[in-house]
């Protein structure tokens, strides 16, 4: 019976539970297996992927989890005994005098009577502190503080405001209040001199100055092992100090031979400009530039020279950084041939127009006159002309300028008109405005009729 019983337990299979224990990292393992073993915690190992959750943990900029996520008893719960402590004013505000002033207002309240009480809360008076809003402007806009603040990534827990900020600190400074705690009289060293003589500095801070151990004592005190004697400094067989200069009789560096000068002069100050330099910077410029192109391997092989007769170079600057001579900053839009022919050669800013000698025709004739005929033939680019294009109601009208000589108003006219007879018959060159003109029209005759009616009514009336 007890060989079946035993075959039974050895064929009944583990848990889930038993087997995801069993598979389970331990801590020291999982420390093994990251980079930063420091931020590894004993709830890591219970994680789904602990690899994961340690790489986003030790990863920069990251902020913690509140420790307090896994604690049994509930947040804040060890802070019910401790007293709270009463709001006071910042010290920017209470600088101007108003917790005084109201202070005294409510010292003057409490011995009125209850007659007065009354009255004064039926009918308050205004104006009972009266402060200097100049000081009260300064207190908010010039002596303003910030009030203290928690870091990146700092989190909050059970008593930290109770403890001391060691971001003022620093080694070796003693205040005020350890002084007096530990009953140092003036001009005496602190009690652990004597045991920092003995055994050295402390490693942790290799840079600090500690007087009577490697920096000369306060002026006015003695060594010796008397009440208030700094000791007997650490010196080596030939009665050299050990850790630096302690009867400060070294010379320091720039004073005497002992160390380098140092050298107090502004390194980032720019030169002063000087223009006999420039001068020769730009004459050297342009001998560089009159100075002619290489002939050996530098200039092109025969048969793939520039046709302008110009000496190609092979130039030093990366492709695509060279400045251009000339940018087109207009739209590409098609140009007529004429302007292909012309854009080869040099732009001219006008064109003279021939003048002829005419007979003075009319009221206001001219005896002169100007031949426009090659104007005509080559039209002159104007900037903006293509926004003709874009009209759809105007009627182009072409005239050679000999017709427009000969031709009275009456025919000018005539050929406006048929011009304009083609340009309505394409479609949507012109608006039909029928439709609207009817509508307003209607809409006109209908308002006649209704001021007719209410006329009529109120004659009625009358």
């Amino acid at each position: 019976m007890a060989s079946e019983a035993d075959s039974e337990t050895e064929k009944k299979p583990l848990s889930k539970k038993k087997q995801r224990k069993m598979n389970r990292l331990t801590v020291a393992e999982l420390k093994q297996l990251v980079k930063k073993p420091e931020v590894v915690e004993w709830t890591d190992v219970t994680a789904a992927d602990p690899r994961l959750l340690l790489h986003l943990k030790s990863y920069r900029n990251t902020v913690p989890i509140p420790i307090h996520w896994s604690a049994k008893r509930d947040y804040l719960q060890g802070k019910r005994g401790i007293e709270k402590p009463p709001f006071q004013l910042p010290s920017y505000i209470a600088d101007t005098g108003i917790a005084t002033m109201r202070d005294a207002v409510k010292e003057k309240e409490a011995n009125m009577s209850l007659k007065a009480k009354t009255r004064e809360r039926v009918q308050p008076k205004m104006g009972k502190v009266d402060i200097d809003y100049q000081k009260l402007h300064d207190a908010f806009f010039k002596f303003q503080t910030k009030p203290p603040v928690t870091g990146f990534g700092e989190m909050y827990y059970e008593g930290k405001e109770f403890e001391t900020s060691l971001k003022e600190k620093r080694p070796g400074d003693l205040s005020p209040e350890l002084v007096e705690a530990l009953s140092i009289p003036p001009l005496a060293p602190p009690p652990w001199l004597i045991s920092m003589q003995r055994f050295g500095p402390p490693p942790s801070y290799p840079t600090l100055r500690i007087p009577g151990l490697n920096s000369p004592i306060p002026e006015g005190a003695q060594w010796g092992f008397h009440p208030g004697g700094w000791g007997k400094p650490p010196l080596d067989e030939y009665n050299r100090p050990l850790y630096g200069d302690v009867f400060g009789v070294l010379p320091k560096a720039g004073d005497g031979e002992m160390g380098e000068p140092i050298d107090k002069e502004l390194w980032g100050e720019l030169e002063p400009e000087e223009e006999e330099e420039e001068s020769e910077s730009e004459e050297e410029s342009e001998e560089e530039e009159v100075e002619p192109a290489p002939i050996d391997g530098v200039q092109t092989p025969s048969g793939l020279e520039t046709p302008s007769g110009m000496a190609s170079v092979v130039s030093t600057i990366a492709g695509g950084l060279e400045t251009p001579d000339f940018l087109e900053l207009r739209k590409n839009t098609a140009r007529a041939p004429s302007e292909a022919v012309e854009s080869n050669g040099p732009r001219s800013l006008y064109q003279v127009v021939p003048e002829k000698q005419t007979s003075v025709r009319g009221l206001m004739g001219s005896e002169r006159g100007y031949d426009v005929s090659a104007v005509a033939s080559a039209p002159i680019p104007v900037l903006g002309d293509d926004r003709g294009t874009k009209r759809k109601n105007s009627v182009d009208v072409s005239i050679d300028a000999e017709q427009l000589e000969g031709m009275s108003e009456e025919d000018l006219r005539r050929k406006y008109d048929a011009n304009s007879r083609n340009t309505v018959n394409v479609p949507g060159s012109k608006e039909d405005f029928s439709d609207m003109v009817a509508e307003n029209t209607k809409k006109r005759l209908k308002m006649e009729k209704e001021r007719g009616r209410d006329k009529k009514t109120k004659e009625f009336k009358f």
